[in-house]
């Protein structure tokens, strides 16, 4: 490489860097920019410039890390809220289907219950009752027999 063609690469790199520079400045929003009283103080004082471009661009990483997690804890926790929810309700439905499950074992079990009592007295009532009449029957015709007899 010769010295000469190095300078003539920095000269065309220069002549690059311009033009891009220019274009940037004719841009219209940077021409606002560059006309407000912010633009105007920067336009002074190219240190502060230089320090609010190195600040901000040195910031942009951890508040984009930051708001990064913001977003994934926000994202968690509503997914996980999400399953939370459907876990209660899991748990209320399975609750309420054993409950109703022994409401149903109960009435069932208290109707067979008091139809077999139902039942069982019927039976005896039929049986022992059908004598019970027969001997008031009986004794009522021996009375009215015995009543005739007399007289």
């Amino acid at each position: 490489m010769k010295p000469g063609s190095r300078d003539s690469e920095l000269q065309q790199l220069w002549g690059r860097w311009m033009v891009l520079l220019k274009q940037l400045q004719e841009d219209p929003r940077v021409s606002v920019m560059l006309n407000s009283r912010v633009g105007q103080y920067l336009s002074r004082r190219p240190f502060s410039a230089l320090a609010l471009v190195l600040f901000v661009a040195m910031a942009a990483l951890p508040v984009g890390l930051f708001l990064t997690f913001a977003l994934v804890t926000i994202t968690m926790s509503v997914v996980g809220f999400v399953f939370f929810e459907g876990f209660l309700l899991f748990v209320a439905g399975v609750t309420l289907l054993c409950v109703l499950s022994a409401i149903a074992f109960f009435s069932v079990l208290v109707s067979v219950i008091s139809n077999a009592l139902f039942l069982t007295a019927s039976g005896l009532l039929n049986l022992y009752g059908s004598d019970l009449t027969k001997q008031k029957i009986q004794k009522k015709e021996g009375e009215a027999s015995a009543e005739e007899e007399e007289q």
